[in-house]
């Protein structure tokens, strides 16, 4: 699954749908290899980059986050559309993890009316009541539920290192480190790659 066959520099994307951003905190513990990943492709969209519009053609993106309200479902939709390779990246987009503890609950409206009306301190108010705050899905829904998932990386958060050998996979590097993540494709089987192999 390497996106490094185009003759234009890859371009990479990492998404942050309904979770704790812990994630794309993982991503920034790349630290200096974050230079060599500039030098490697172009970081097209991000949530540590101020760009508003999910760009076209891009290769490969990170999506952290579980699917939960109807802009996740519109922005993942559109991922999709525009990239080649989609990696569910952390438990949440992998399993719906935290984000969909709601889910047993049931409704989310009576979900939303115990926390904000029957337990508020002074005058409570659901905040899907104002226009800016997108509406609840009936439930939370990782990725591959959604839209076809290329890959998955595990972890809460995946640590550095996994993330960057998934990286390097993707970009076609000679050597990437060692990969653990799980290609639906191979039927659930664990995808590793060490010394090139």
């Amino acid at each position: 699954m390497s996106v490094s066959e185009n003759k234009r520099r890859p371009r990479i994307a990492t998404v942050w749908l309904a979770g704790c951003s812990g994630c794309h905190m993982s991503f920034l513990d790349l630290d200096e290899w974050l230079f060599e990943l500039a030098k490697l492709a172009d970081v097209v969209y991000s949530p540590v980059a101020d760009v508003k519009e999910y760009p076209e053609n891009v290769d490969a993106v990170l999506v952290e986050g579980a699917v939960a309200n109807e802009d996740n479902l519109e922005l993942i939709r559109k991922v999709r559309a525009r990239t080649k390779a989609v990696v569910s990246f952390g438990d949440c987009a992998v399993t719906g993890n935290v984000t969909a503890l709601r889910n047993p609950l049931g409704d989310p409206e009576n979900v939303l009316k115990r926390a904000y009306i029957e337990e508020a301190n002074t005058g409570g108010r659901i905040p899907s009541d104002h226009p800016l705050v997108p509406k609840l899905l009936p439930k939370v829904l990782p990725v591959h539920q959604v839209v076809k998932v290329d890959a998955f990386l595990w972890g809460c958060p995946p640590d550095a290192a996994r993330i960057r050998a998934v990286l390097e996979k993707l970009l076609g590097v000679e050597k990437p480190a060692e990969v653990d993540a799980i290609n639906p494709a191979a039927g659930q089987e664990t995808a590793k790659t060490k010394d090139g192999e």
